[in-house]
C-alpha cells in the first residue's frame, strides 16, 4: 500500500524502435503486476519508438496498452506523417511546448493521479538544436498558472547540451518545478540529484533498446556516416541484449517537492524477455 501523501512516478528514457518497445513491455508487465509495485504514474519518451524515428498511431496504441500514462517526445515526433492525423485526439501524447503557436498537439497535460494532479511539460533545448521559442520565457511566464492547477510538475527537457540542461533545471528549481529530466542524447548520466532541496534532476534518463548498438542504432551505418560525413540512413540495431534506462521518483502530493530520485538500468538477454 502506498502513502497517500506521496506520489511515485516512473520516467522511462527514449524508447528506440521494436527492441525498445519490447524491453519496456517486459519491464512494465513485470513491475505493474507485482504485489510490491508502488508506481502511481508512468511517463515515457516515445519520439523514437517507431523504426527509430517518430511514432505511428499503431505504436501509440500499443504503448498505451503497456500501462504508460503519458508520452513525451521531442524533435523527431514529426517524422512519421500519420502523427498529424491523431496527435490532436490522443489523451496522453504531448509534443514540445516551445514550438510556435498553432502547431499540432499540446505542449503539456494535467493528469489526475491518486488524490492530486500531475502536470507533464515537454520542452526543447536551443543549444545545437533547430530554432524554437524560448523555454526559459515559457517557464517564466506560464508556470504559475500551471502550478495553480497541479502541485507536481514534471518537465521532459529534450536537449543536446549538458550545461543547458543543468542550468535550466536550476532555473526551474527557483520556480518550484518538481522534476526536470533530460532526454535526447540516449546515454544515462550518473548525476541524479535534488536541486535546491526541491527539484529532481538528471541530465539524461538514457534510452530503451538494443544494448549492442550506437544509442539504439546499427553500428555499421553509424560508422559509415561518421567516417565519411555522407548522410546515411540509420537503422535500428538488433541485439542479443536489450537495455532499459529510467528514473524512479517520489514527490510530496501537496507541495510537489521531490523527495527522492533513483536511476534504473536493466539489461536482459533477448531470450529472457517473454513477450
Amino acid at each position: 500500500m502506498t502513502d497517500n501523501h506521496q506520489v511515485n512516478i516512473l520516467f522511462i528514457g527514449d524508447i528506440v524502435g521494436r527492441p525498445g518497445r519490447n524491453i519496456v513491455k517486459y519491464y512494465l508487465g513485470s513491475l505493474l503486476s507485482s504485489e510490491d509495485n508502488i508506481i502511481d504514474f508512468v511517463i515515457a519518451n516515445v519520439e523514437n519508438a517507431s523504426h527509430g524515428f517518430g511514432l505511428t498511431e499503431k505504436n501509440h496504441n500499443e504503448l498505451a496498452g503497456y500501462g504508460i500514462n503519458c508520452f513525451t517526445s521531442g524533435n523527431h515526433i514529426w517524422d512519421k506523417k500519420d502523427i498529424y492525423s491523431y496527435i490532436n485526439n490522443s489523451d496522453r501524447l504531448i509534443r514540445p511546448w516551445n514550438y510556435p503557436k498553432g502547431t499540432y498537439g499540446v505542449g503539456y497535460r494535467i493528469f489526475d493521479v491518486k488524490e492530486t494532479k500531475v502536470a507533464v511539460i515537454n520542452l526543447l533545448g536551443r543549444t545545437f538544436m533547430n530554432p524554437v521559442d524560448s523555454p526559459w520565457e515559457l517557464i517564466q511566464n506560464e508556470i504559475e498558472q500551471i502550478k495553480q492547477q497541479a502541485p507536481i510538475v514534471i518537465v521532459d527537457f529534450h536537449a543536446e547540451a549538458t550545461a543547458e540542461k543543468i542550468c535550466f533545471a536550476r532555473f526551474c528549481s527557483e520556480h518550484k518545478i518538481s522534476a526536470v529530466l533530460g532526454t535526447h542524447t540516449h546515454v544515462q548520466t550518473a548525476d541524479e540529484k535534488i536541486i535546491n532541496d526541491y527539484t529532481a534532476f538528471i541530465s539524461d534518463a538514457g534510452f530503451c533498446g538494443a544494448y549492442e548498438s550506437i544509442i539504439g542504432m546499427e553500428y555499421a551505418t553509424s560508422l559509415k556516416r561518421l567516417v565519411t560525413s555522407i548522410p546515411e540512413r540509420f537503422d535500428v540495431a538488433e541485439s542479443q541484449k536489450l537495455e532499459l534506462n529510467a528514473v524512479q521518483m517520489s514527490f510530496d502530493a501537496v507541495s510537489g517537492q521531490a523527495q527522492s530520485i533513483k536511476r534504473i538500468q536493466m539489461i536482459k538477454d533477448i531470450s529472457e524477455v517473454t513477450l
